[in-house]
């Protein structure tokens, strides 16, 4: 199937805008991606004297090579560094803060399924990320009971088509963009095949932290399909961004692929205004259309990051005083058993 897949792929490479002149595949770059503690301290040794092998033992520290080199390493206070630094403050047991804030549990009918909200569906396709965000509302989640495998896919194909209000599905993690492209392209063709299905979305850290996945078979992936491709990328900061990713976002975008991005209210990282503003200015410099700017979901050990509701308003009126509208992103609030997001501002 996969031999297939590829000869199938051959006649269109030549349509397939290019995104970038790649020095490495993303497979090298992930595999080079940091996870040891001593060599963080090595990188960015501003890093050392805080971090905490406690809170690594709970959720482990991972980012691309990329991503640590614009940290500046003699900064501990440096935004970036601090979205991936395992610090002492995480194990710090805090009120409203849990394992499950979202009480996803109570809507996961079957292995890498969850059905929250009517018309859509989420997919765990894969339970890995390329970074470690230690805010991620997802960091205590049972990937190990939501793999869904061969078997477990085609049970959530059969799922779908017996609950005709669903019209979108939503690939994420982990980050989906991490299975390969015959994966996804299996994937994908199969949602196809289910008439009431319109749009597939893709959740994914891996365009902002290895764009080298933005490769001709993955444009071929997402845009040989009947359904409407959108990819939804992952940003706070406006350093996050590069000349590369801008690249990669063109050459979706250049393929009729929408790319959208969410990011989340951060203390210490985007509790400015002007940064804030200044990535919003960014993204859409980088080809990426701001979406959503999340409240911070509260998962225990992120209870560093939130941000007081008063300071969030006046943030969010500030850019809507120095943004056009179409670049202020909507401010949302995931509250449990809600069946939509709560739009804040």
């Amino acid at each position: 199937m996969i031999l297939n897949y590829f000869n199938a792929l051959a006649p269109y490479l030549p349509l397939i805008k290019a995104p970038m002149k790649q020095k490495l595949s993303w497979q090298e770059a992930l595999q080079q991606c940091v996870t040891r503690l001593d060599e963080l301290a090595i990188l960015i040794p501003a890093a050392a004297r805080h971090i905490s092998t406690e809170a690594q033992n709970t959720f482990p520290f991972k980012a691309s090579r990329r991503y640590l080199a614009k940290i500046n390493p003699h900064d501990a206070t440096d935004p970036l560094l601090l979205q991936i630094l395992p610090q002492a403050i995480e194990i710090q047991p805090k009120d409203d803060f849990n394992r499950d804030p979202l009480e996803e549990h109570r809507y996961n009918p079957l292995p890498g399924l969850i059905h929250k909200y009517s018309s859509r569906v989420l997919i765990t396709l894969v339970g890995s990320c390329a970074i470690h965000c230690r805010y991620c509302f997802r960091r205590h989640f049972a990937y190990e009971d939501n793999r869904p495998g061969t078997q477990g896919l085609v049970a959530i194909y059969d799922y779908i088509r017996a609950h005709k209000e669903i019209n979108e599905v939503i690939l994420s993690g982990g980050d989906p963009l991490l299975a390969n492209d015959a994966l996804l392209q299996s994937v994908i063709q199969s949602l196809s095949e289910i008439p009431h299905l319109k749009r597939v979305r893709i959740h994914t850290r891996l365009i902002t932290t290895i764009p080298e996945r933005v490769t001709p078979e993955l444009i071929y992936a997402l845009t040989h399909t009947r359904l409407k491709s959108i990819l939804v990328t992952h940003c706070n900061h406006p350093r996050e961004l590069d000349d590369d990713i801008a690249t990669a976002c063109n050459a979706l975008v250049q393929n009729k692929i929408m790319v959208l991005n969410q990011s989340v209210f951060l203390a210490g990282v985007n509790d400015t205004a002007e940064t804030l503003i200044n990535l919003s200015e960014a993204l859409f410099a980088s080809h990426i259309l701001p979406y959503y700017l999340h409240s911070l979901d509260p998962v225990a050990g992120s209870a560093h990051f939130e941000i007081p509701l008063e300071k969030k308003r006046a943030l969010y009126t500030e850019m809507q005083e120095h943004l056009p509208g179409f670049l202020v992103p909507r401010w949302v609030k995931e509250v449990p058993g809600k069946k939509h997001k709560s739009i804040v501002g």
